[in-house]
Parts: structure tokens; C-alpha cells; sequence
């Protein structure tokens, strides 16, 4: 779990990085003022939505691929400039929009949808060169069950709603430490 100073400083490399790319800038952050755990590699997400609570951006990693700092630098820039369902986040937005983090746990398998808990968990599921994700927050935020969480996280996919009841569907899990603004 990170703490409030952790979650504070990753809320403002979010919005600075996108300040900068709006500036014409690089996105720049001290690394040697973040601490270990900012400096350990996570995947993150980072999502943007209006004041109105309507999705204006979310992209990011499940993977650990690279530091959580960076992570979050990278996903904040591609859910304002390169999420292809919306155009470009303009300066005159920015202020009115609300940033939301997710750093993501390792990914693990499921071998029984019992063990999937709903508002706690995140699903990916892939089936031949497809694969859709959704966050822990989105089926609390829908009031999904359990099921229906399963077929929307499908449907993300490209893939039919009841897709994940069949044996060669991939069916994993994450949790996620959300936290915004």
C-alpha cells in the first residue's frame, strides 16, 4: 500500500506530464527525489474523467514493465493524447478534469469464476489473439454481478457476452490500489 505523501506526489507527476505534453515538453520528474517504492516496477492505469463523472481517457499497463513513477507518466499521457474513443485532452479541460490511478498487483489465473470477487477484483479475459481488460472499480461502479461482470469483460474483448464459459477462454484476475484526486 502506498501512503498519502506516495499517492500525492504520483497524482502530480500525472497532471504534470500532461501539462508538459501540452506545453510542447517532455515530461520531467526528479527520480532521485522518488523513493523505492515509486521507483519499483508496476503496472498502472490511469483514467481521466470530467467533472460530470463522464470517462474522459483511460489507458495503461497491467504489466510491470517499467518504474510505477514512469508507469504512471506514460499511462496519464496516453489517456489524454492517445486513447482512440476520445480526441485529444485540451488546456482549457485539464483543470476540470478529475485524475484517478491504478497501480495493479501481479496477474494470476483463475481456475473457478467462485474465486473472482467483484469490487475487489480485475479481469482479463483472452481467448485466440483477443483479450479484454476491465478494472476492480468498473463492476462496483455498474453494480455488475458477478456474471455480468464476466460477459462486459467479453464484450471489452470483442468476443461474445457468454465467451467466458468456454474451455478455451483464458479467464485471469488482478487487484488494483485506486486512489484519485
Amino acid at each position: 500500500m502506498l501512503n498519502q505523501e506516495q499517492r500525492s506526489q504520483l497524482l502530480r507527476i500525472a497532471r504534470e506530464s500532461i501539462e508538459a505534453m501540452l506545453d510542447g515538453r517532455r515530461p520531467h520528474f526528479d527520480v532521485a527525489t522518488l523513493d523505492d517504492d515509486l521507483k519499483r516496477p508496476s503496472g498502472a492505469f490511469v483514467t481521466l474523467n470530467e467533472r460530470s463523472g463522464e470517462l474522459r481517457g483511460c489507458i495503461g499497463s497491467i504489466e510491470a514493465r517499467a518504474p510505477l513513477a514512469q508507469a504512471v507518466s506514460s499511462s496519464a499521457i496516453n489517456a489524454a493524447f492517445r486513447d482512440p474513443r476520445f480526441y485529444p485532452v485540451t488546456r482549457e479541460e485539464l483543470p476540470n478534469l478529475h485524475i484517478e490511478i491504478s497501480v495493479m498487483s501481479p496477474i494470476v489465473p483463475v481456475s473457478s469464476i467462485d474465486e473472482i470477487e467483484v469490487g475487489c477484483d480485475g479481469l482479463i479475459i483472452s481467448r485466440g489473439s483477443r483479450a479484454g481488460l476491465l478494472l476492480p472499480q468498473v463492476a462496483t461502479e455498474y453494480e455488475w454481478d458477478r456474471e455480468t461482470f464476466l460477459s462486459q469483460t467479453c464484450v471489452k474483448a470483442g468476443l461474445p457476452p457468454d465467451c467466458w464459459q468456454s474451455p478455451d477462454c483464458r479467464i485471469e484476475k488482478f487487484s488494483a490500489e485506486v486512489f484519485g484526486e
